[in-house]
C-alpha cells in the first residue's frame, strides 16, 4: 500500500493525493515550524490567562473528561499540579472499559486528590448503539475519516455528558485529553456560545437519536439549561499547545501510579471495543481509523514515522476481537494475523456485523 513519504497517510485515504516525491498535500500545507511556534504560544498565554482568571473562583475549575488512559490522566496531572487547578473527573464508562483502566482512575484520583463522576448508561442501549452504528452511512464520511463508527457513537455522548455535566456544575473549563494528532490546533481553545452549544448538541444527537428512538436525548444538554447556564465553559485540548511527547505523559503517569493496560490495543490505553472497532473501519473504509491522528503526531514531531507505521500494522488480536463481538451479540468478522489489510478497500466491507445488520 502506498503512503505519504513524511506521514502515514494511505492511498485509500479519502481524498489523498501525492506530489511527485510522494508526498500528501496536509504534510505540503502544514505551517512552518516557526508559525507553529507563535500559535501555540498564542493559545498558551490564552489558556493561561483564563486559568489566571479562574484559579481563585469557588467550586470547579474545569470538569476533565477522563477515560483512564494516559493522555487524559497527563492532562489531569498538568490541570491539577502544574497548574493548580480544583478540577472535576468525569468518566464515561461505555461497559467495555479495560479493568486496569478502572484501576488506574482509582489510583490516580486519590493520588492527585481529585472528585471524580462516572456515567455508565444502560449496557442493553449501549450495546444496540455500538452494533447499529457499525453500518456504513449513520455518520457522515468525513467524521469517519477520525474514528470508526464505534468511537463515533462513544465519543458523541461521551461529548454530550461532559457538556451537560458542565453547564450543570457551572464550570468554566471543559477540557480534552486530545492528542496533538486529534484536533486542529485551530480547535484547542474555543469558548461556547448558545447558539454554537445549541447547533454541537442537537449534530451530535441526531444520529444517536435516530439509532435508539430518542432514548439517548437525556445524554445531550436540553435548550432550556443551555439557555439557563450563568456561565458557558470554554473547550480546552491543551496538549495541542502545550509540550507533548508521548515519552514525556507516559513518565509522568506512571510516576502518579499508572499501569497500561495489557488486554488494549496499541492506539488506546483504556478501551476494549478499540480492537474491533479498528477491524471493522479497515475492511469497511480500507484505512485505519487511528491513521489520521497518528500522521498528525508524525507532522507536529511527537512521534517517529516508523512508531506510527508499526501502530497501523499491528493486527488485532483474535480473541480480543471474538469476546468484544460476542458481549455485543454480532458476529465476528474474520482475523488473519499478519494480514492486517488483506482483501480491504474503500466501500467494499467484508462479511461481519456491518452486513447483518
Amino acid at each position: 500500500m502506498k503512503r505519504c513519504t513524511r506521514c502515514v497517510l494511505p492511498e485509500t485515504f479519502p481524498g489523498i493525493q501525492f506530489d511527485a516525491e510522494g508526498v500528501c498535500q496536509y504534510c505540503r500545507r502544514m505551517p512552518t515550524p516557526e508559525r507553529r511556534a507563535e500559535q501555540r504560544a498564542a493559545l498558551l498565554a490564552r489558556f493561561e490567562a483564563l486559568v489566571a482568571e479562574v484559579r481563585d473562583l469557588p467550586g470547579y475549575h474545569g470538569l476533565m473528561s477522563w477515560s483512564g488512559g494516559k493522555d487524559s490522566t497527563y492532562t489531569l496531572w498538568l490541570l491539577t499540579e502544574v497548574y493548580g487547578l480544583r478540577v472535576l473527573g468525569f468518566v464515561f464508562d461505555n461497559g467495555f472499559i479495560s479493568p486496569a483502566a478502572i484501576e488506574n482512575i482509582k489510583t490516580v484520583s486519590e493520588r492527585l486528590g481529585v472528585d471524580t463522576v462516572t456515567i455508565r448508561p444502560r449496557f442493553d442501549l449501549m450495546r444496540k448503539l455500538f452494533a447499529d452504528s457499525m453500518v456504513p452511512g449513520v455518520y457522515p464520511a468525513r467524521l469517519m475519516e477520525r474514528a470508526s463508527g464505534i468511537c463515533n457513537t462513544c465519543m458523541g455522548i461521551a461529548k454530550g455528558l461532559g457538556v451537560k455535566l458542565a453547564l450543570e456544575y457551572e464550570v468554566p473549563m471543559l477540557v480534552y485529553g486530545w492528542s496533538p494528532g486529534q484536533i486542529p490546533l485551530a480547535s484547542a481553545f474555543m469558548p461556547e456560545n448558545r447558539r454554537m452549544l445549541q447547533a454541537m448538541a442537537e449534530a451530535s444527537s441526531a444520529p444517536l437519536n435516530r439509532l435508539s428512538g430518542g432514548l439517548t436525548s437525556v445524554y445531550f444538554p436540553s435548550a432550556a439549561l443551555i439557555e439557563r447556564a450563568s456561565r458557558l465553559p470554554v473547550n480546552i485540548g491543551p496538549m495541542a499547545f502545550i509540550d507533548y511527547t508521548e515519552e514525556r505523559a507516559l513518565e509522568v503517569v506512571k510516576g502518579l501510579g499508572w499501569r497500561r493496560p495489557e488486554d488494549t490495543d496499541p492506539n488506546s490505553s483504556n478501551c476494549l471495543l478499540n480492537n474491533y472497532g479498528n477491524l471493522l473501519h479497515v475492511r469497511q473504509w480500507g484505512y485505519h481509523p487511528y491513521v489520521m491522528e497518528l500522521a498528525g503526531l508524525v507532522r507536529e514531531g511527537c512521534m517517529a514515522r516508523e512508531e506510527a507505521l508499526a501502530r497501523l500494522e499491528e493486527a488485532p488480536p483474535v480473541a480480543a476481537v471474538a469476546e468484544v463481538a460476542e458481549k455485543l451479540g454480532v458476529p465476528a468478522p474474520e482475523v488473519i494475523e499478519g494480514q492486517w489489510f488483506a482483501n480491504s478497500s474503500p466501500g467494499s466491507p467484508g462479511r461481519g456485523a456491518s452486513d447483518e445488520a
